[in-house]
């Protein structure tokens, strides 16, 4: 029976002790506040994170792996006993991740198959669930990695940010477009689509931004019959409580629906109190 490794990085926001007890290796992204370098969600926690970052002068940076760090997670696991990898990560458009992990995957000891899942956060969390229910099957390395890519070619993510200041001072919006956002109180839904964030639809406030994510929701559920459902927040439970009310209130198909927090990576993007979802249909 092939031993087939699942390994990630920390923007899955699924979280280092979630992550083990799937036995998935999850590798970091850095944040930086100033000289200070902390690894995403091991020496930061978004409980951490989320002050850290309202009381900072200036915005934090982000950095992906190194190809040295992937490198020697591939070595470990090759040393205790893995015959391939099925390695998943975010958006390739979004971060250099991928590309550090095909770097170390030339000179890997075993077989690594480099999946782009082309979303970030909760959205990553359903091709990391495939490749581990096929690789719990004692599946090959071909069936682990095609399975992981069926269910990135499935996958959905939407969600409503509290302000546009984040993706403005991080280079992902325009200045004016953050502006005009907050005086009219606009709350845009962003998509993740094609690996990039896009927007989705303006609302006029966030309940109403909610309503409208959820009833979509519930429509594609009509069309693709029971949904997997993963709500994140960003030190916002009682928005993300009120989405999966919402959701679950406009008649959405639920096969099954959980709540993830969003870490320091994602959220040095995209702020505090925002919530999101992601979800795919049920197999």
């Amino acid at each position: 029976m092939p031993r087939i490794a699942v390994v990630t990085d920390s923007t899955c926001d699924r979280g280092p002790d979630a992550l083990a007890a799937a036995g998935v290796t999850m590798v970091p992204l850095m944040v930086h506040f100033g000289d200070g370098a902390y690894r995403d969600w091991v020496e930061l926690t978004p409980e951490q994170f989320f002050p850290k970052l309202r009381s900072a002068a200036q915005l934090p940076t982000t950095s992906q792996p190194t190809p040295g760090d992937f490198a020697l997670v591939y070595r470990t696991l090759a040393d205790e006993g893995a015959e391939g990898i099925v390695s998943i990560h975010l958006s390739a458009k979004l971060s250099g991740t991928v590309e550090s992990a095909l770097m170390a995957a030339e000179n890997s000891p075993v077989p690594v198959r480099v999946i782009d899942s082309t979303f970030v956060s909760c959205g990553m969390d359903f091709a990391i669930e495939a490749a581990c229910a096929a690789r719990d099957t004692g599946a090959d390395l071909d069936t682990v990695e095609k399975a992981a890519l069926d269910a990135v070619a499935e996958s959905e993510l939407f969600f409503v940010i509290d302000t546009l200041d984040y993706l403005v001072k991080g280079g992902r919006a325009g200045r004016s477009q953050g502006m005009a956002a907050a005086l009219l109180n606009i709350k845009p839904i962003l998509r993740v689509t094609g690996g990039l964030i896009e927007p989705f639809k303006k609302c006029k406030g966030t309940n109403r931004a909610i309503r409208e994510m959820a009833e979509h929701v519930a429509g594609e559920s009509r069309k693709l019959g029971p949904l997997k459902i993963v709500v994140v927040h960003a030190v916002a439970q009682n928005l993300a409580d009120e989405l999966m009310n919402a959701i679950r209130s406009a008649g959405t198909d639920i096969a099954q629906m959980s709540c993830d927090e969003i870490g320091s990576v994602i959220g040095t993007h995209v702020g505090p109190r925002t919530v999101g979802v992601g979800y795919a249909p049920a197999r």
